[in-house]
């Protein structure tokens, strides 16, 4: 690995490591408001800027150059770079005053007060006062659906969010449109977006111009609670953190957990706690003369003992329903045991999983993060688009890096990158296990293919 000096530290990293991520391995601090750790490098926004030592006698944007692009000194010295320099400081507060020519004064008024990038890197790197005296442009808010509240005016043209759609959800619906002052990022034809990972756009733009729309003027980031979690929306089983103010549940942000989930979390999981608060039962009801009256917990209570006194274990059961979490299925499990009851299931959709076939025949063995090292993908009645968003981003980046094949036998859908279509019933299943399909040699060929069978085919009756 190249040997190289960072405010005069000496370290070794990867050539193909950019100057920022070199100089914050030496624990360097470098501002940014465009680079990404998972997203394409734009080097547009020049808040990155550092010196070179023996390269040009400017300022070099760190995140668009790597170490593999620098010289070594006239007499084979390591090469140098500085991160706290005049000129560097300079130029970041240039840069600085320049991204605030047009940026509103609404902070006070802005849900991204309290965690903006901006405000933080303003303090940290800007200077006290602007030299300009021009009117501040001004931008139409668009409208790109329900769930992102659009402030155009606050936006900074990172573009963050336009490579997050095409790259990482699959759905390239934002864009920019003009040049220099005009430049306006939108969707092309002014339309609601259609990706189920949109809400991830919110975290990643480092403004208030991408905010949470159910989530406006509810709470400042400092009132609430902060309590890590774990996703139940689906059976990814996401790292979340779950903001609270008193009882209420006021957003639901992602953890970052490499082997899951990475950083992003699907809308369902980001929008739910909706559900908390609006058309919830949030008192039981008991059935007296065929209608069903409100009543107290005790009186439920009641009801449920007097019901369940008098009967044979063996004719009482439950059934645990999809969207049940962990703590209530072992509640009921505990109520079942105290009644007697060994009739529990969970297969209300009629699954063909036989408890005989051992915990392996349920549950996702390869691991989520195998996803990463696949060189063949063969889904087999899912549309994991759908049923678990996070781990189609997941197929959909291993895609993006090639060398792996992906392959669907069930419901033919847009999985937001290029797939063969085998066929729609376990007669593909059989020509495939019998060898006369082409895609049965590339799994033949395959040094770590992976097979994901979704409950379109565990729940049908053939």
């Amino acid at each position: 690995m190249p040997l190289i000096k960072v405010d005069g530290q000496e370290i070794e990293v990867p050539a193909e490591y950019t100057l920022l991520q070199a100089c914050e391995a030496a624990g360097a601090e470098i501002p940014r408001f465009c680079y990404h750790e998972r997203l394409s490098i734009a080097g547009n926004c020049r808040m990155c800027l550092i010196e070179v030592k023996g390269g040009p006698p400017k300022p070099v944007a760190s995140c668009a150059m790597n170490v593999r692009d620098l010289r070594p000194g006239p007499e084979g010295q390591p090469p140098e770079m500085f991160t706290k320099s005049k000129m560097v400081k300079k130029a970041r507060e240039g840069v600085m005053e320049f991204l605030l020519i047009n940026h509103p004064l609404d902070c006070p008024i802005c849900d991204q007060g309290g965690e903006c990038d901006l405000q933080d890197q303003a303090m940290a790197y800007g200077v006290d006062g602007s030299r300009f005296k021009e009117n501040k442009r001004a931008v139409e808010d668009k409208y790109i659906g329900p769930l992102v509240k659009t402030i155009m005016t606050r936006c900074i043209h990172c573009t963050r969010c336009i490579r997050f759609s095409a790259e990482v959800a699959g759905v390239p619906e934002l864009g920019a449109t003009g040049r220099g002052e005009d430049m306006e990022i939108t969707t092309y034809l002014e339309k609601a977006m259609s990706s189920e990972l949109q809400g991830n756009v919110i975290d990643l733009c480092p403004v208030g111009a991408l905010t949470s729309r159910p989530y406006a003027f509810q709470a400042r980031p400092w009132e609430l609670t902060k309590t890590e979690s774990i996703d139940v929306m689906d059976a990814v089983g996401s790292a979340i953190r779950v903001d609270t103010r008193g009882r209420a549940v006021m957003r639901i942000m992602p953890r970052l957990n490499e082997s899951v989930n990475a950083e992003w979390i699907s809308d369902k999981t980001r929008f739910i706690w909706d559900g908390l608060g609006a058309q919830r039962l949030d008192r039981p009801y008991i059935r007296r003369n065929g209608r069903l009256e409100s009543a107290t917990w005790a009186q439920a209570f009641s009801a449920i003992a007097e019901k369940t006194a008098n009967i044979d274990p063996n004719r009482i059961a439950a059934i645990a329903g999809d969207l049940a979490g962990v703590e209530e299925m072992y509640a009921l499990k505990g109520l079942m045991d105290a009644f007697g009851s060994p009739h529990i299931d969970c297969r209300q959709d009629g699954a063909k999983l036989d408890p005989a076939a051992g915990r392996a025949s349920y549950i996702f063995n390869p691991t989520i993060d195998g996803i990463d090292t696949a060189d063949a993908i063969l889904i087999v009645g899912s549309n994991p688009r759908q049923e678990a968003v996070v781990l189609n981003a997941r197929i959909r980046d291993r895609w993006r890096r090639g060398k792996v094949k992906v392959a669907l036998i069930g419901e033919q859908v847009d999985l937001t990158y290029s797939y063969d279509y085998l066929g729609a019933g376990p007669d593909t299943l059989s020509s495939l296990v019998a060898g006369d399909h082409s895609f049965a040699e590339t799994l033949a060929g395959a040094k770590r293919p992976m097979v994901i069978v979704g409950q379109g085919a565990l729940a049908r009756p053939d």
